[in-house]
C-alpha cells in the first residue's frame, strides 16, 4: 500500500465577512481553511489550504471582558523596549493586527506557518482589491 501525496494542490480563495464574529471563534476557522484541513488531500507538511480575505475586520468583538482586559505586546529589543497596547486600542487604530495575531497563534511556528500566514489578507472595511481572483463565500459562525 503506498501514500498519496498531493503532487499540486490547488489553491482557491475564499472571502470571509467578520462583521459581528468573535475574533477566537473565526480565527480558528480562517486557520483551519488557510491549513487546508478542509480538503481530502491534507498533508501536514504541505501548503496545500486556500488563500483567505477577510473584510470588515474593524467589526469584530471579543466575549466577556477581553476588550478592556486582553493586552497585546510586542518588544523592541534594546532595554525598556516592551509596549503594550489594550485591545480596545488596537482595534480602533489597527483592527487587522487583531485577527492577524489570533490567525498566527493557530498556526505552526515554522516556514510552513511564515508561508501560511502571507496567504492571509485582512482588511479593515469592505474593499479588498482582490476581486479578479473571484474568491468565493465562506460561511463562518
Amino acid at each position: 500500500m503506498k501514500t498519496y501525496f498531493a503532487k499540486d494542490p490547488s489553491n482557491d480563495w475564499v472571502i470571509v465577512d467578520a462583521e459581528g464574529q468573535t475574533v477566537g471563534r473565526l480565527a480558528t476557522q480562517i486557520a483551519h481553511v488557510l491549513r487546508g484541513k478542509h480538503k481530502p488531500t491534507f498533508s501536514p507538511h504541505q501548503a496545500g489550504g486556500d488563500f483567505v480575505i477577510v473584510i470588515n475586520a474593524g467589526k469584530v468583538s471579543f466575549s466577556g471582558s477581553k476588550l478592556d482586559q486582553k493586552v497585546y505586546t510586542r518588544y523592541s529589543g534594546y532595554q525598556g523596549g516592551l509596549k503594550e497596547i489594550p485591545a480596545r486600542a488596537m482595534l480602533e487604530k489597527h483592527p487587522e493586527r487583531v485577527i492577524e495575531r489570533a490567525v498566527w497563534g493557530m498556526l505552526p511556528k515554522n516556514r510552513l506557518g511564515r508561508k501560511l500566514i502571507r496567504r492571509l489578507k485582512v482588511y479593515a472595511g469592505e474593499a479588498h482589491p482582490h476581486e479578479a481572483q473571484q474568491p468565493r463565500v465562506l460561511e463562518v459562525g
